[in-house]
């Protein structure tokens, strides 16, 4: 195999131009950056959980069906909070309906347009027209497009909803003088059979504990969706579960104390993908968590570091602020004080200089136990002065993953045609097994024709090894 370590800068600029623009066409896509990248471009919709799931055709996630003068500003407004902090795009009528728009269309659409419904029987949820309506489109989109249907049962024993008994059959009384009879008919049938869907009973499953309860369901849900998107979320991400499970023995998330985690390696290898990749998977154990991405780069500008810290207490204290607002000394003790016994998860990604931690993590104490930092650096130096616990050095790629993401960017699957077979072996040679370069290679000669691969390839053939620039 020839060189991984070819000068970026050299092949890019041998490379054909897409769309009459410079052959920048996956760093593009991600917004001008040149991240460390093992995943496939961005066209394929595959950059997230959430990104993969809009791009199916969903506009949301999770739809929130509750009543609400029971539970609007007590546990559905938790519940909804705690998804939304967890990244999950949730539906919440106050907040998601459209000034001007008809009620029930629009809440018709956005159950239609959602993955996982939740619903949140209590003791007035059938009294309410609103409430049965939703829960008889919810019913119907379970069945007819199998979308998944969580149902709480809060303060309320689940026999009352699927038996209407108690509050709930004093409330069918009035819907039978209001309403004909094939209409409550519906919803009676769908609340037997919602009502006997597996779900949560809030005064047995955590004994009553409601914050718990969120949690549990929200561990679930995001469960859920990653399991949805998985199995496209792998095959994008190559040779990324061998990475996971190097950096989960080195973090060791359920032992207790503190630990630092770098990851170290050349700009192109992939550190800042595996540490999102990782940082997905495990953000739910923590109480707290923060993904500081491009932190050299942010550092430069002016105020940078304080953006950065401000950025750091939104994400951990679920601040809403201002870009321009900063975030002073007294404000930032209070933050430390105020998580000091909290398991908290922080990514710090790109940090080229040690002031650029100390700046944002100072004294480690404050952080709680079992809180985990993940710092990705070209200079192996900071993760040393740093007293790093343990590091991370991802190879690069060997021929069959070279091949296979260099095709997934040239090809849109994991193998080349085989009129392109060696065409894409001679280019994966010459590039190497630095995913950034493998990307944007593939990407420049997606759609292509054999011609413009043969000039590309003799180009490239005359490119001489040379290390990749600190720039890139």
């Amino acid at each position: 195999m020839g060189s991984a370590s070819a000068h970026y800068n050299e092949i890019r600029s041998q490379l054909p131009c897409q769309c009459g623009k410079p052959n920048d066409v996956a760093i593009g896509a991600l917004g001008g950056q040149k991240p460390d990248f093992i995943m496939t471009c961005t066209n394929a919709g595959f950059a997230s959980s959430s990104s993969s799931l809009s791009s199916s055709g969903s506009s949301y996630e999770v739809f929130l069906s509750f009543h609400g003068k029971d539970t609007r500003t007590s546990f559905t407004d938790l519940l909804y909070i705690a998804l939304v902090n967890a990244g999950i795009h949730t539906f919440r009528d106050n907040d998601e309906l459209t000034m001007g728009k008809k009620i029930e269309s629009e809440l018709m659409a956005a159950i239609e347009q959602s993955r996982i419904s939740i619903i949140i029987f209590s003791e007035n949820y059938d009294s309410s027209k609103w409430c049965l309506k939703e829960l008889t489109k919810i019913f119907e989109c379970k069945n007819t497009k199998g979308q998944l249907v969580l149902p709480i049962f809060y303060n309320i024993e689940p026999t009352a909803v699927r038996n209407q008994i108690g509050s709930y059959a004093e409330a069918f009384k009035r819907h039978q003088t209001c309403f004909d009879e094939t209409t409550v008919q519906k919803w009676k049938e769908a609340l037997r059979e919602v009502g006997s869907l597996k779900g949560w009973d809030s005064t047995n499953t955590v004994d009553g504990y409601e914050g718990k309860l969120i949690i549990l369901v929200v561990a679930t849900v995001w469960s859920t969706l990653n399991d949805k998107t998985s199995s496209i979320f792998s095959e994008n991400l190559v040779g990324i579960e061998s990475h996971m499970e190097n950096m989960l023995s080195l973090l060791n998330i359920e032992s207790d104390g503190r630990k630092i985690v770098g990851i170290n390696g050349l700009g192109g290898i992939g550190k800042t993908t595996i540490a999102k990749a990782l940082y997905d998977r495990i953000f739910l154990h923590f109480q707290g968590w923060s993904f500081i991405k491009n932190v050299r780069e942010t550092a430069q500008r002016h105020n940078g570091l304080t953006s950065l810290q401000n950025q750091l207490c939104c994400d951990i204290l679920k601040w809403k602020r201002q870009n321009n607002e900063e975030v002073d000394h007294q404000q930032l003790d209070w933050m430390k004080k105020k998580i000091q016994n909290n398991k908290v998860l922080i990514v710090l990604d790109d940090v080229d200089q040690n002031i650029q931690v100390d700046t944002l993590l100072g004294d480690r104490r404050w952080l709680g136990s079992g809180s985990r930092i993940i710092i990705t650096t070209r200079d192996k130096a900071i993760l040393i002065t740093q007293e790093v616990d343990g590091i991370y050095e991802p190879k690069e790629m060997d021929s069959y993953q070279s091949l296979k993401l260099f095709s997934l960017h040239a090809f849109r699957k994991v193998q080349p045609p085989k009129e392109y077979l060696e065409l894409s072996k001679a280019m994966v040679e010459i590039v190497g097994g630095l995913p950034l370069a493998l990307q944007v290679v593939g990407s420049s000669l997606f759609c292509l024709g054999k011609s413009v691969w043969e000039g590309t390839l003799e180009k490239l053939q005359d490119i001489p090894n040379k290390e990749v620039s600190d720039n890139n």
